[in-house]
């Protein structure tokens, strides 16, 4: 992580980024059954989806998600937070909230918190207009992580950083 230029201050949990994240990002559309997840670099500032980890137990959540640490070496997270379309939070905001501590205390990456408000909808709507071969579970979810990833990527600045 590399701080931007005249940024003299470090981002506190809960408070807006106040340094620049550079590099690579892993994101992650938290659910209760699966996890969407999508990476991105901040040069080029585009989102892709990678998969899907299909667990409920998070113990092996947390080993594919180390797995994918060694293999991408993140500078950062950005976790999608749910809302209702209201605005109101969503029942799995608190659980998503929970999932972005236990990342950034497990890798001592900060992280970022995204409105995921709608990401789902945007991927179906995506996954029926490109849809070249049958759809496979964790589709959706790895695109919606990439819906997250790439609000996070084209406004960097407009989202909540939990942890740095």
């Amino acid at each position: 992580m590399t701080a931007a230029s005249g940024s003299g201050s470090e981002a506190r949990p809960g408070s807006r980024a106040a340094r620049e994240i550079r590099g690579t990002l892993l994101a992650f559309d938290f659910g209760e059954r699966r996890i969407g997840v999508a990476v991105g670099e901040t040069s080029v500032a585009i989102a892709n989806p990678l998969g899907a980890i299909d667990a409920s137990a998070n113990p092996e959540r947390f080993r594919a998600i180390a797995r994918l640490v060694r293999e991408w070496q993140p500078a950062a997270f950005v976790v999608g937070r749910p809302r209702h379309c209201d605005g109101s939070p969503h029942a799995v905001a608190r659980l998503a909230e929970k999932f972005a501590r236990r990342l950034a205390a497990r890798h001592a990456l900060p992280v970022a918190l995204v409105d995921e408000t709608l990401s789902s909808a945007e991927a179906q709507s995506r996954l029926r207009g490109a849809r070249t071969r049958p759809a496979r579970a964790g589709d959706e979810d790895a695109l919606a992580a990439a819906v997250i990833l790439q609000a996070y990527l084209d406004d960097p600045q407009s989202h909540e950083r939990l942890a740095s």
